[in-house]
Formats: structure tokens, sequence, C-alpha cells
């Protein structure tokens, strides 16, 4: 997968993507403002939802057509580009119409592989930038998936945008940024440009900051930040949008540190720590190997002596001891615990299939 022009709408930082905007058009002068603020800061691409499904009915869901009129006015007058979310076919043919530049798939339409394939048809011979957001739940194949369907529709300007998955649990951001899973998208998609929308994951203004520079110090490619002239009198969402002045303030203090060095101390000395963490983990495997063996000896133990393959006494037991271990070596206590737990699991996973093999026999 290859988006081979994306680099010629970065900003002037580190060839990093800066989009930022209102999570809503509201009014023509509201739009005017932002675009200025933009264009002062060397921002080329200003992101402005125009339809606003929400969760509930009876609240502002965006100024539809109304606002695209406003959009095509503006890009008249400047050369910014705008960028604005689509949720059917037709919110597709709407913005071709009044020549909007970039386009998005949201949340809420990446969890349905019907209504993006109706999209993804509705682009066919677009040669538009299309980026995509992950979906609600945490579901990789899922946004995978979505990227997929635009690209096959002839479509190779193709981004991905990470905006954080819904959560029951407690959680300081509004969306659980799981960053696991968009590394693991840009892993299986190397020359996939990955975004991230920290407003969305922070869900507050004051963790705009926070969650920025940690996409940013894990190489995502670029940041959606969601800016109004007035935050606390936004239509929409207006605990994530910042001023247009703390936009720049921000801008101005992050790091936009370098993907990769040329300088030949600092290559040579990566290297020497990288071959010294390839040894270790060499180690590791042999050890989660030789861990492996006495487990299965464990599970015929207790196949012969028709034992309950989960002994609570024994992983309280374990989950404590090896919590206190970590502790003592400057280990996390949240970071030991889901290692012992991933390995409980793979205990389990094999005894289980031993005492199904049993069982297995006995019926032949």
């Amino acid at each position: 997968m290859i988006f081979d022009d994306w680099r010629s709408w970065t900003y002037s930082k580190n060839n990093a993507l800066l989009i930022a905007g209102p999570c809503s058009a509201e009014s023509p002068s509201q739009l005017a403002l932002v675009n200025t603020h933009l264009s002062q800061m060397g921002i080329g691409i200003m992101r402005a939802g125009v339809w606003k499904p929400r969760t509930r009915p009876n609240s502002f869901e965006g100024k539809g057509t109304e606002a695209l009129k406003w959009l095509q006015e503006l890009k008249q007058q400047t050369p910014i580009k705008i960028a604005t979310e689509v949720a059917t076919p037709q919110h597709v043919e709407a913005t071709l119409k009044y020549g909007i530049d970039v386009l998005w798939l949201g949340a809420r339409t990446t969890v349905n592989p019907f209504q993006v394939q109706e999209i993804a048809n509705a682009l066919q011979g677009v040669d538009l930038p299309i980026l995509i957001k992950n979906p609600i739940n945490p579901e990789l194949a899922l946004w995978q998936g979505a990227i997929e369907r635009i690209y096959n529709s002839g479509n190779k300007k193709v981004a991905a945008i990470h905006r954080g998955f819904s959560t029951y649990q407690k959680s300081k951001y509004r969306n659980t940024p799981s960053w696991q899973i968009a590394i693991e998208l840009k892993s299986n998609f190397p020359t996939l440009p990955l975004i991230c929308d920290p407003s969305h994951i922070a869900g507050k203004r004051q963790m705009i900051f926070e969650v920025s520079q940690k996409a940013l110090d894990l190489g995502y490619d670029g940041l959606m930040i969601e800016a109004h002239p007035d935050p606390e009198k936004a239509l929409s969402d207006a605990d994530q949008q910042v001023s247009l002045d703390d936009l720049s303030k921000i801008i101005s203090q992050l790091r936009f540190a370098d993907k990769h060095s040329k300088d030949a101390v600092f290559i040579s000395h990566l290297e020497q720590l990288r071959e010294k963490i390839d040894h270790i983990d060499q180690e590791l495997v042999e050890i989660l190997s030789l861990r492996k063996q006495l487990i299965e000896k464990i599970g015929e133990y207790k196949k012969e002596n028709n034992v309950t393959i989960f002994q609570l006494e024994r992983w309280n037991e374990i989950l404590h001891s090896r919590t206190v271990w970590g502790n003592g070596r400057n280990l996390d206590t949240e970071f030991i615990q889901k290692i012992y737990k991933t390995i409980h699991d793979e205990s389990i996973r094999i005894q289980t299939e031993m005492m199904s093999k049993e069982t297995e026999k006995k019926k032949e």
C-alpha cells in the first residue's frame, strides 16, 4: 500500500502532516477566523465537520449542505485545503460538488463494512486523499478492512487516523488509545501514513499536548487537532477543542523528532544496544520454551490424578509473588501483571488441549 505524494501536504516541522480546525462548521465568520489563524501558522489543511450525527437526537448535527457552501466560498478566497467527514455515498457526492479536498471516514462508519463498501463504490475514480479513522471498538481487522476497501476502489491516497477506542472501563481518556493496535496497523502497512487525533482520544483540551507528544514520539506521521475561536461556546465537543491561541502554543511546544538519524556514532551505539537486546530476547524465548515443557509435565500430572486445570490459590500466589519480584527490579506493576496473565492464559490453553485429547481417546 503506497501513498507517495502525501508529504506534499505537510507542515514545515519535520514533514509532519498537521490538520486543525473546528469539530463543526458553525458559521462563515467562525471558519474565516480559523482559516486566518491556520494560514499564519503554516498549516495547510483545515478540518470542519459538516454532518455531525450524534449518539442521541435533538442535538446539533451539523449544517450540512449550507456549510459546504461556506467552505466552497472560503476556498475561493484562500489557498487552504478543506477536510470533512463523509458517512454515506450522498455525502461523497455533495463534497465533490462543492470542491472539498480531503475526506475522512469516521469511527461509526468504519465499524460497518457494508457502509464502507458503499462509500468505496462512490469513490471509484475519485483522486482525493481519504483518511480512515479506527472503528469504535478495538478491532484491528475492521480498521484494516476499511482501508483495504477504499484502497481497492482505485484510490491510492489513503491514510489512517487513530482516534482511540470506546471502553466501559474507567479511564482518563475519552477514548482509550490502545497504542499497540495503531502500531500493529503501521507494521502491517509500513507506507501507510498514520495520523493521531488527540482531541477524540483525550476528550479534554488539557490533555491534547500530552497525547500529541506521545503520538509523535511513537513515530506518527501527523496530527489532527480540533480548534475553535471560542471553545466554550462550540456547538459540538466543546470540552476537547482548544482555542486558536492554545493551538499555536501546543504546536510550538511539541517536539518533532527525526524518525531516523544519519549520525554514524549514534547509529553504531544504537546497533550495539539492539544487539544486546537481541541476545536477551533469545534467552527469554529459550526460558519460555523451558517453562512450557514444565507446564506440559504439570498437565500430565493433573490428568493422571484427575485434578482441575485451574488452581485459584496457585494463580493468586504467582500473580502476587511475580509482582513483588518485578517491583523489586523497578518494573511497573501493570506491566508485570499483563505479562503473567498472558503466560497463565497460555498455560491454561496448553493443559486444556491435553485434557481434550485424553477425552477424545476415551471416546474412541
